[in-house]
């Protein structure tokens, strides 16, 4: 479980890289995206919330985004990156709330 003061820290990193991506290099978006994507997974973990493995899934979408980010515009990685960075924020705060998710199957 990521440590909530190094998750905050990455998520300005992510903000940051965002504001300047036309200095990134490709690998340094890909890197950041794979680090948010294994953070977002952490943090789903601890709080209940299953990945469903379809298209509209936040980690399904990220994941391509990362494996294809050579052939995104600049501005759809700083969206890709943003979106890692409000989804990490928005799950620490739910796990320091103490908030558990629990998933039932519908009938």
């Amino acid at each position: 479980m990521p440590n909530m003061n190094l998750t905050s820290g990455f998520v300005s990193e992510l903000v940051r890289a965002a504001n300047q991506i036309e200095i990134l290099s490709i690998s340094e978006v890909r890197r950041l995206l794979q680090r948010s994507i294994a953070t977002i997974r952490d943090l789903r973990q601890a709080v209940g919330i299953p990945s469903d493995g379809t298209a509209n899934d936040a980690l399904v979408r990220l994941k391509l985004a990362s494996e294809g980010v050579e052939r995104l515009s600049h501005e759809k990685q700083a969206k890709a990156l943003l979106e890692t960075a409000d989804l990490i924020r928005t799950l620490g705060i739910v796990h320091q709330s103490g908030t558990q998710v629990s998933v039932r199957p519908v009938d």
